[in-house]
C-alpha cells in the first residue's frame, strides 16, 4: 500500500498545541483513490486523516497531514465532472450578492478562491461586479468554463502578492476553505487585499449540523480532501482572528438535482451508481431539491 510522508502541526486557526482531544484515528487507503479523490462534488469515499476536535476554537483538524507539495499536485490532476453542480452551488451562494454589494464601498474588483470552472464567476457578472478574477488550481474545470469566462480564471493557488493591497471589494471563498493548508493566513491575506469596507465570503460544512448528527462518520464532510471543518464557532472564531468585523453566520439552504443528493447519501456506491443512472434517464434524476445540507455562510468586513 502507498504511504504518504505526513508532517504535524497545531491548530490551523487558534494555534493550540492541545492534541488530546483525538476525534478519529487515520482512515485511508491511497491505492483505492481514484482521479477524483481531489475533485468537487465526488462521490464520497469517507476517507481522513487523524483527526484532533480542538478544545479551544472548536475547530476539527487533520494531523498529521501530507505536505502542500503533494496536495498541490493532487489537485491540478484532480478530474471533473460537475459543472451542472457548480452552477447550482453558485446560484445558491449569489442569493447574498445583493445585501453584499449594498454594504461594500463599490462593485468594482471581485476575487473568487477555489473557482472551478467559473460558475460563480459568471454569477458576480450578472450582478454588476468588474474586473472579477478567479483562482483555481485544478486543470480539468478549467478546460470545462465557458470560453468567455476562461481568460478570468488563473490557474494554481491563491497568492497574496498577485494583487494589491485595498484593490478589490469582495473576495470569496466557497467549500475551499476545509481544503486550505494555511486558512488563517488566506484570511489575513484576503483582508489586506479588500478595500475599506469589503467583504470576505465564505461557505463551508458545517461539523454541528443536524445532518452530521444524524451521519455521523458517514457524513460526506469527512474526506481525505479536509484538512479541517468548522462550526459555527470555529468559523467566527476564524474571521475575528484574520481581523474581520461585523462577522455573520448563517446556514444555507443549497439547491441540487435529486442525482446529487443521492451521490451524498451512505449507501454502495454500485447501488448509487445504478440508481442515479436510472433516474437521470426518466429525468427524475434532474429535479431540483432544496435541503439544508449542512453547510454555513459566512461574512465578514473590513471596517478599519
Amino acid at each position: 500500500m502507498k504511504k504518504l510522508k505526513l508532517v504535524s502541526r497545531a491548530c490551523p486557526i487558534c494555534s493550540s498545541k492541545d492534541q488530546s482531544n483525538v476525534y478519529a484515528e487515520e482512515n485511508y487507503n491511497l491505492d483505492s483513490l481514484d482521479g477524483y479523490a481531489f475533485a468537487s462534488r465526488k462521490m464520497p469515499e469517507n476517507m481522513h486523516y487523524r483527526l484532533i476536535d480542538c478544545p479551544t476554537c472548536d475547530t476539527l483538524y487533520a494531523n498529521p497531514l501530507p505536505s502542500l507539495k503533494h496536495l498541490a499536485k493532487s489537485y491540478q490532476e484532480a478530474a471533473y465532472d460537475s459543472s451542472e453542480e457548480a452552477h447550482c452551488a453558485a446560484r445558491t451562494y449569489a442569493r447574498n450578492l445583493a445585501a453584499i454589494a449594498k454594504s461594500t464601498p463599490d462593485t468594482k474588483g471581485a476575487i473568487d478562491i477555489g473557482t472551478g470552472d467559473g460558475a460563480f464567476l459568471e454569477e458576480l457578472l450578472k450582478a454588476g461586479f468588474t474586473k472579477v478574477v478567479g483562482i483555481e488550481p485544478s486543470d480539468a474545470p478549467i478546460k470545462s468554463s465557458l470560453p468567455k469566462i476562461r481568460p478570468l480564471i488563473k490557474k494554481g493557488l491563491f497568492n497574496a502578492k498577485s494583487f494589491k493591497k485595498n484593490s478589490v471589494s469582495l473576495i470569496s471563498c466557497f467549500q475551499t476553505i476545509e481544503h486550505l493548508y494555511e486558512p488563517l493566513n488566506v484570511c489575513r491575506d484576503s483582508y489586506r487585499i479588500l478595500k475599506k469596507g469589503g467583504a470576505f465570503y465564505i461557505v463551508c460544512h458545517n461539523r454541528r449540523s443536524l445532518s452530521y448528527s444524524i451521519l455521523g462518520m458517514k457524513s460526506p464532510i469527512f474526506d481525505i480532501e479536509h484538512l479541517q471543518l468548522f462550526s459555527p464557532q470555529s468559523a467566527q472564531a476564524l474571521l475575528a482572528k484574520a481581523g474581520y468585523q461585523r462577522i455573520m453566520v448563517k446556514p444555507i439552504f443549497n439547491v441540487y438535482p435529486l442525482h446529487y443528493w443521492l451521490k451524498l447519501l451512505p449507501a454502495p456506491k454500485g447501488l448509487k451508481i445504478a440508481l442515479i443512472s436510472f433516474l437521470k434517464k426518466i429525468k427524475l434524476g434532474y429535479l431540483p431539491i432544496m435541503l439544508p445540507a449542512g453547510n454555513l455562510a459566512v461574512i465578514g468586513y473590513k471596517d478599519k
